[in-house]
């Protein structure tokens, strides 16, 4: 695989610019875009709430592990994931076997006023969702940071958080490149046992 090729995933809390970036991105890369939530709602025939109102969250969870897993091709693209499919465990070790992973980061006052208007967010449908996503920020945030290259998105111009991402990127598709020829030519498969 040449390092050209590696794909891109973005992570991060909702509201932290994904999406956005996301796109722009790929298409200063000339690759294709993929919003895993999006993906799983075109796949599904139904928005994300209504998948959460009718089968639940974990059943959610579980699309986005099948998504990254095999529903999305293994180079050059950039993918938006969802906010809370690094958290759950494996998913981070998964994205990583796939390409380049960087999260993007806000603040909880700027994920509020970026969230506040939308309703496609179910984990936002409750009485008080500013109290909601403080506590969501304050699970996930751990995970998210130890996930990869943190990029700030505070009240920074959208060129300097795009350039800031393609030069990690750069930087770390060129590793990732060579992990991945590595292991190509690594160890022989053992024959018989476990494998």
């Amino acid at each position: 695989m040449k390092a050209e090729d590696v794909n891109l995933y973005l992570v991060g809390f909702m509201g932290t610019g994904k999406s956005t970036v996301g796109r722009a991105v790929a298409q200063r890369v000339g690759f294709a875009c993929i919003d895993s939530d999006h993906e799983i709602e075109r796949r599904k025939g139904k928005e994300i709430p209504a998948i959460f109102a009718e089968l639940g969250e974990p059943a959610f969870r579980g699309m986005e592990r099948e998504f990254i897993e095999g529903g999305h091709s293994t180079t050059r693209t950039v993918v938006a994931c969802g906010g809370g499919l690094v958290v759950q465990p494996g998913m981070l070790a998964r994205l990583k076997a796939h390409g380049v992973v960087v999260c993007l980061h806000a603040s909880v006052e700027t994920i509020l006023a970026r969230t506040s208007r939308q309703k496609n967010r179910p984990l936002l449908n409750v009485e008080d969702p500013e109290a909601r996503i403080r506590k969501l920020f304050a699970e996930r945030e751990p995970i998210y940071r130890s996930s990869g290259s943190v990029i700030l998105t505070d009240g920074r111009p959208m060129n300097d958080i795009i350039a800031h991402v393609l030069r990690v990127w750069r930087r770390e598709s060129g590793e990732f490149a060579r992990s991945a020829e590595g292991r190509a030519v690594g160890a022989p498969v053992a024959s018989g046992g476990a494998k």
